[in-house]
């Protein structure tokens, strides 16, 4: 698995796909938040607080995340290096594991430098520093959790076709639906009573407002992971697809 992860962050690194992945993310929601006037300008917000930002980074993440992970195992497919790959002494759980992780590093580098986002809430606090940390510690940690099912999904969108721009169109839609289309479905008025709020906790969206309460409930950490084992084991089982044929 090393040799894997090694692999995809030199290729993150080495080309300009990770620095533009990176750079895309920070201006994006730099711009959102601190020059487009609208809703999420931190400066008309009125309270000082990173909801915006909070409100902004999955919506970002919903594309960049299966623009980053669209060439994880098709390119491979495309180049004919995969047949290489899975020939060789390691097993799909690695081949999988490395390259998710991989794009889990790439993440955490583009979420480091919006640490500075708190610094700036933090000044602008009457008094300074007067910020609820432990709602925003609860909703980076939201927000991650969000970015790992992505990247699962994506790494498993790309596992299935060898055209990338089929692979990221596949994920986009993936993520879409995790997010947001039960938040859709419960508010149809047949599902009105117990069973809006079921289906609402099927979709990720309920599980992320959860954590960024800044209470971590084990609950919403086991969604989130059960998430990435089943997006994962089904990259995996498309992998080994191929040995069947």
């Amino acid at each position: 698995m090393n040799s894997i992860f090694r692999k995809e962050i030199n290729l993150f690194f080495s080309s300009v796909s990770g620095y533009v992945a990176i750079a895309v993310f920070l201006s994006v929601t730099a711009l959102f938040l601190f020059v487009f006037p609208g809703d999420l300008n931190i400066f008309l917000y009125g309270f000082a607080t990173l909801d915006p930002f909070f409100e902004l980074a999955p919506l970002v993440f919903l594309f960049l995340i299966p623009a980053v992970t669209m060439r994880s195992i098709a390119e491979e497919k495309s180049l004919g290096t995969m047949e290489i790959i899975v020939t060789k002494p390691v097993s799909d759980w690695k081949i999988v594991g490395g390259k998710y992780l991989a794009s889990l590093a790439l993440l955490l580098f583009a979420l480091i430098p919006t640490l500075v986002y708190a610094r700036v809430i933090s000044s602008l606090a009457v008094p300074q520093g007067a910020v609820d940390w432990g709602g925003i510690a609860g909703s980076y940690v939201g927000l991650f959790l969000v970015a790992s099912s992505f990247a699962a999904i994506g790494i498993f969108a790309s596992t299935l076709t060898s055209n990338q721009i089929v692979a990221f169109i596949t994920a986009l839609f993936f993520c879409f639906a995790g997010f947001f289309a039960f938040d859709f479905i419960s508010k149809i008025s047949v599902f009105s009573g117990n069973l809006d709020y079921l289906i609402r906790q099927i979709g990720m969206n309920a599980h992320y407002l959860s954590v960024s309460r800044g209470v971590l409930d084990l609950r919403d950490v086991f969604y989130f992971f059960s998430v990435n084992v089943l997006f994962l084991s089904l990259a995996k089982t498309a992998i080994e697809s191929r040995k069947w044929k």
